[in-house]
Formats: structure tokens, C-alpha cells, sequence
């Protein structure tokens, strides 16, 4: 059964998946390291098609620069991952065993608690306690992390597919949520049609929830829809994803029910103006900083700093809970200093605050290509007024 199961819900091709292995194992051989440990869900979604809701229990692949790999999984995980992945060497741990031991027990049956092992020390899924046990007992433990992350950075045109599909998926939920939006309406009405929208068009699950608030809810930022009616004069603001394949392409967009107050359409306009100036920045050669830079110039000369002390923009691609994006790789900060490349993506979301009161902003998730960048959606830009 398990040969009829074999890589049947896999993703990616055989050459691609083995492209993207040698690649690390390039850069694991760069810095040194014999096998690293990769344990975040991206990571080990991007080298081997796994994806599964139930990495909440330890997974873990381990990727030796010489060798195949081999990836640990909880038992009721097993098939899931014969489905998903073209791995070859499984081991499972039982619910009564502990994780750490199994890990421990694979490095010893494989001669490589003498290897320098690499591990993702800056990611979320390596508890203090799991690393404090494997630590003792290996030789030599090194930080891996932004190994792997390196090469997902850019994108290849498989992936930015997925990236489109994904973005036509939030565009879909979006669109439906603002159709859905009036006077005597709830947010959970708002967010009921965004997700119908989404899912009807194609999504998968979401890395992150919605982000949708009404009136002075939406004044706080990463607001999230809790049944308030909505009423005349309410602003409105609602971001989401859509999903294809685990990669996710966002948007955000503002609203207000009825006549918007002046300031209001004047920040608005200064977020355009700022996510345009980010626009025409983003070109292969800059700097991640200098795409910050250009967004924040606007927001500063309209007198605005102060509603605006974040980065412009993050990378996109790949996400699982609890994010819908890319930030731990690139950020379109001060300070960051790589440079773009053809195939990054990115969600640039410019937004400004009343603080309590009500909140507008636009977002796009676009592509950088050969001589500038690519946008992903044709949802109106403008401050939508519903009547």
C-alpha cells in the first residue's frame, strides 16, 4: 500500500526537489557542516514536498552532505509523508516516545553524533530543551539558520505560478468580503464571504488568519474580526492571503461606510503614493533598504512618521502557521542590505493609523523581475466608499 501512496500528493518534481538538496548540501559543505537537522516546516516543505497540519508534533529532516536523506516522523504522520515527499528513509517515533531520543538514536545508528551538526537555531520549532538533550549528545553543534531560507529567497518560475495563483485567490476573497461589507452587516459577514471567496477559487488553509476590524477596532493593529456590527460612518480594513501549494500571495485594502472623512482620504492617498514609490524602487540591484527608504521618504515629507515606524515590506512564498509570509528571510528594512534579486517576491502593505481609531492602508504582492517588479493583482487601489 505504502508503494501506491509514494509521492502521490507531492508537489514538485523529482529534478526539482533534488536541485534544491544539492543546493544545500552546497551550502551546508560552505559552512562546514557534515548534517543539519532541519525542523521548520518551510524548510522541510521547500527540500522535500511535506506539508501536513500536524507538524504541531516534531518532524524533523535529516540532510547529510553526503548521503540521502532521512526524515523522523511521528508515527500517524508516516503516510502522510510517503504521500507528500519522494523520500526514501523514514523513521517514525511512537506517541509514548520522545522525540529527542529518536533523533539522538538515528545520529547513533548513522555514525553522525561525530558529525558537525547543523541545526536552525533562530527558528520556531526547536525547543530549549529538545536542543539542550542533542547537544550533549553530539560532538559538535553548530547554527544552520538562513541556510536553506538563502536559496528561498528566489523564487523559480514554478514558484512564482504558484504566487499568482495564490494572490488570484486572495483577490477573489477580497473582493467578496468589500461586496459583502454594509451598514447593519457584522465582520464576521465580512470575513464568512472573504474565506468563500478564497476557498472557492482555489485556496488551501491559511498560514494566518484574516486580519479585518471595523470602526474604531480597526485604529489597533493585527485587528481580527470579533461579530461587531457595522455601522454608518464606519471605517473598514481587511487583509488576507490565498494559498496555492503552501506559497501565499496577500492583500490588504481599506473601506468606509459612507462619506470618509478628509484626513482619511488624505492618507489614504499617501499610501499609494508611498507603495508606488516602493514600486518603482524595487529593481534587481538595489538594496532591501533602499525599497524601505523609498516608501518611508513619502510617508515622512506628507508628515506622517509617527503613524509609520515598520518595515514597507517582506518577502512572500512559502508560509504555515502562524505567518502568511516570507519576513524571517527578507525584510524591506533599515539595515538590510542584500540585494534584490530576479525572482523575489515580496508583500509591500504601506498603511497609517489613527490609533483607536481607525486605520487605512493597500498592500500588493508582486515579483521582481529583470528590470523592475511585477504586480500580482488588479484590485482597485483606491479607499473604497460603500454606500
Amino acid at each position: 500500500m505504502s508503494d501506491e501512496i509514494a509521492a502521490r500528493e507531492c508537489v514538485f518534481g523529482a529534478a526539482e526537489l533534488a536541485r534544491r538538496q544539492d543546493a544545500a548540501r552546497a551550502a551546508l559543505a560552505q559552512a562546514g557542516i557534515d548534517v543539519m537537522l532541519v525542523t521548520g516546516p518551510e524548510n522541510i516543505f521547500y527540500l522535500t514536498g511535506q506539508q501536513t497540519p500536524g507538524y504541531y508534533t516534531f518532524q524533523a529532516l535529516l540532510l547529510p552532505v553526503d548521503g540521502d536523506p532521512v526524515f523522523l516522523v511521528r508515527q500517524l504522520e508516516l503516510m502522510n509523508a510517503r504521500a507528500n515527499t519522494r523520500i526514501h528513509n523514514f523513521i517514525v517515533y511512537q506517541d509514548d516516545e520522545s522525540p529527542a531520543d529518536a533523533v539522538v538514536r538515528v545520529l547513533g545508528e548513522r555514525a553522525w553524533q561525530r558529525a558537525r551538526l547543523g541545526v536552525e537555531k533562530r527558528g520556531w520549532f526547536l525547543p530549549i530543551a529538545f536542543f539542550e538533550q542533542l547537544a550533549a549528545a553530539v560532538d559538535r553543534v553548530a547554527d544552520a539558520s538562513g541556510l536553506v531560507e538563502r536559496a528561498r529567497a528566489v523564487k523559480s518560475p514554478e514558484e512564482i505560478a504558484f504566487l499568482e495563483k495564490a494572490t488570484a485567490y486572495a483577490e477573489a476573497g477580497m473582493r467578496a468580503g468589500l461586496a459583502a461589507a454594509r451598514v447593519g452587516a457584522s465582520e464576521n459577514d465580512v470575513v464568512a464571504a472573504m474565506l468563500h471567496g478564497a476557498v472557492a477559487a482555489g485556496s488551501e488553509y491559511f498560514g494566518m488568519e484574516p486580519l479585518v476590524s471595523s470602526g474604531p477596532r480597526s485604529g489597533v493593529p493585527h485587528g481580527t474580526w470579533r461579530r461587531r456590527v457595522m455601522e454608518a460612518g464606519d471605517p473598514l480594513f481587511v487583509e488576507m492571503a490565498g494559498v496555492h501549494n503552501r506559497y501565499h500571495g496577500a492583500l490588504m485594502r481599506s473601506a468606509w461606510l459612507g462619506r470618509p472623512p478628509a484626513e482619511a482620504l488624505a492618507m489614504a492617498a499617501v499610501c499609494e503614493e508611498a507603495l508606488v514609490a516602493a514600486l518603482d524602487a524595487l529593481k534587481p540591484g538595489v538594496t532591501c533598504e533602499a525599497v524601505h527608504v523609498a516608501c518611508q521618504a513619502v510617508i515622512d515629507r506628507h508628515g506622517y512618521t509617527d503613524a509609520f515606524r515598520k518595515r514597507c515590506g517582506y518577502a512572500t512564498g512559502i508560509s504555515f502557521a502562524p505567518d502568511w509570509g516570507e519576513g524571517n528571510i527578507l525584510s524591506l528594512y533599515y539595515g538590510q542590505t542584500r540585494e534584490i534579486e530576479p525572482g523575489m517576491a515580496f508583500h509591500i502593505p504601506p498603511a497609517l493609523r489613527v490609533y483607536g481609531a481607525y486605520t487605512v492602508g493597500l498592500s500588493e504582492t508582486v515579483v521582481v523581475t529583470e528590470t523592475g517588479c511585477r504586480v500580482l493583482s488588479g484590485l482597485d487601489r483606491a479607499l473604497a466608499v460603500i454606500d
